[in-house]
């Protein structure tokens, strides 16, 4: 079993590609993504785990640059949850959903 790829962010805001030896941008994580390559992201500092915050950010790009997904309605939704007494059942709901309709999509196109 492969480790994931471990992606650097220094506290000047640069990623850095262990595995390439290269300084990447978001659109270089997006690719990551759409690749379905396994990677980690860790703050140079701290050294904590921020792939998340990572993902935020290139979905976030997304958003801005013409191919939102989420309306201003759905993400006001989600913030929502976070008062729920359950986000987690919130969270797995979503997860299942965007899983079925991924899978859909992918039996769809053949």
């Amino acid at each position: 079993m492969n480790n994931p790829r471990i992606i650097r962010k220094y506290p000047n805001r640069r990623l850095y590609d262990t595995e390439e030896s290269r300084y990447i941008t978001l659109t270089d994580v997006r690719d990551l993504v759409l690749r379905q390559v396994a990677f980690t992201v860790i703050d140079k500092r701290s050294g904590e785990d921020i792939t998340r915050n990572i993902l935020l950010q290139v979905i976030s790009d997304e958003e801005q640059n013409g191919h939102a997904v989420m309306s201003a309605a759905f993400l006001s939704r989600i913030i929502r949850t976070y008062d729920c007494i359950a986000p987690n059942v919130v969270s797995e709901h979503l997860e299942s959903t965007l899983n079925r309709f991924m899978e859909s999509r992918d039996l769809a196109a053949g």
